[in-house]
């Protein structure tokens, strides 16, 4: 895969050179933001995610029968059934998870339907290693720390410097790799997250390309951000 990265300069420290994987643009020290059609870009037109509101049918239970919308955390809650995590499932698939809560419940063969009637597109992706991966809500002024905490933070063995954002910018594939103790630190900014984005904490395909150069991370005054070829 061909990547163009870029990284910020800094006074005093040596000069990252391209390498067959990377090659280094100067001046440029964080992701670029997203264009309007690169926010409204319908990523997920088939999964249930947080706020979206869906209608859950119950063959002849019209009792159990409700609209209702996933709360901020991706989940539901109905009688009978309780809380089932709603975020990433197909309609079909949270049905049939519905359908065996009933089963044995007082409810004989229960046949479950739902449709989804509004869908929320401004959207995170969280994944990797944090205590709960997902899709998550965009809120105003959402950063990569505040990103990282609404998915109740890093796991235990989470690697704070090992993580990327994936990002669509003019229908190129940008990303970006971060530090999170540097930021902690004061090192750089904490960076804008936008609708769309996927946050992947940890070692995962999209770091690894950046193994050229994590090896001097701790010379590094900003973040790797690479064009993705």
């Amino acid at each position: 895969m061909m990547i163009a990265a870029a990284l910020s300069g800094c006074g005093g420290r040596p000069r990252l050179e391209s390498t067959a994987r990377l090659t280094v643009v100067r001046d440029e020290a964080t992701l670029p933001p997203p264009n309007r059609t690169d926010l409204t870009a319908a990523d997920r037109p088939s999964l249930i995610g947080p706020l979206d509101t869906i209608q859950i049918d119950v063959f002849n239970v019209p009792e159990l029968s409700r609209e209702m919308q996933v709360d901020a955390s991706g989940r539901i809650s109905m009688p009978l059934v309780g809380t089932i995590d709603a975020r990433g499932k197909a309609a079909e698939e949270l049905a049939r998870l519905i359908e065996a809560a009933l089963r044995g419940r007082y409810v004989r063969n229960p046949e479950v339907t739902i449709n989804i009637k509004s869908s929320v597109s401004q959207v995170v992706t969280i994944d990797g290693q944090v205590v709960e991966p997902g899709l998550y809500p965009v809120t105003n002024q959402m950063t990569l720390m505040r990103a990282v905490a609404s998915a109740k933070g890093l796991s235990e063995f989470a690697r704070a410097d090992d993580i990327v954002i994936l990002r669509t910018v003019d229908g190129r594939k940008m990303a970006g790799l971060y530090n999170m103790d540097a930021i902690r630190r004061g090192a750089y900014a904490d960076p804008a997250i936008y609708a769309n984005d996927v946050i992947v904490v940890g070692d995962s395909p999209q770091r690894r390309l950046f193994r050229d150069f994590v090896s001097l991370s701790p010379l590094l005054a900003a973040p790797l951000i690479a064009f993705l070829q």
